[in-house]
């Protein structure tokens, strides 16, 4: 549960989901194929319920800087809140442990948010070894041209070297466990792509550096809006 001060509620304009319905297509996640080479992934669109989609993007937190954030240093409506119970709760970590193959039991979560990219963003990497698994959930409209696409690929050289292609559009889940060779990136964009990232970590240490890197990151940010994007 995050701290009622992280993103307080702001009154609905529209009607929205009641909150013992679920945002997500859990089934639709149960369902997808795990794609086991050259690293375990799956995609899964229209992970979030139809009815759902225009209250998250309503409530989705202003981000006018690059890079990402944690969920607790923003401020946000309560769908997007609720958004963010559900894919830290019991039922999400269990049906990734499930999927995965992997106990996540009493593995901490760490969240984090995007709302630009800069041109020096999307750089081949792996993520970081503490990180067990990573989930990409993306929040844009349709989504034009090649840049900003995320790709998954077999070598850390190559951006042309693609197993899987996805374009960041709501609604769009995708999950990978991390290991040496989860290359993952995208060709350069620089513009609003919105999208949610979760992290299950090894431990609470990891997930307490995660917080404090980002947060001071965050911090520095705001204290230097006209800083410029490196290219």
């Amino acid at each position: 549960m995050l701290p009622p001060t992280a993103c307080p509620p702001e009154a609905p304009t529209e009607p929205q989901p009641p909150r013992s319905v679920s945002m997500l297509q859990l089934d639709a996640f149960r369902q997808a194929p795990l794609v086991t080479e050259p690293f375990d992934y799956l995609v899964v669109p229209n992970f979030l319920r139809s009815e759902a989609v225009e209250a998250i993007r309503r409530d989705f937190p202003t981000i006018r800087e690059g890079g990402s954030f944690p969920m607790e240093s923003l401020s946000c409506g309560p769908a997007f809140v609720q958004l963010a119970e559900e894919l830290r709760g019991p039922v999400v970590r269990q049906v990734f442990a499930e999927k995965f193959d992997i106990d996540l039991t009493d593995r901490p979560t760490t969240l984090t948010v995007r709302g630009r990219t800069r041109l020096k963003d999307g750089k081949i990497h792996t993520d970081s070894k503490t990180k067990l698994i990573t989930v990409l959930l993306y929040l844009n409209a349709q989504w034009q041209g090649d840049g900003g696409r995320l790709r998954l690929l077999r070598s850390p050289d190559d951006i042309e070297d693609v197993v899987a292609e996805i374009p960041p559009e709501e609604g769009m889940l995708v999950a990978f466990r991390c290991c040496e060779n989860a290359w993952h990136g995208h060709k350069q964009f620089e513009g609003e792509r919105r999208s949610l990232q979760l992290n299950w970590v090894v431990d609470d240490a990891a997930a307490r550096r995660s917080s404090r890197r980002h947060g001071l990151s965050a911090m520095f940010k705001r204290l230097n809006p006209l800083r410029k994007s490196a290219a």
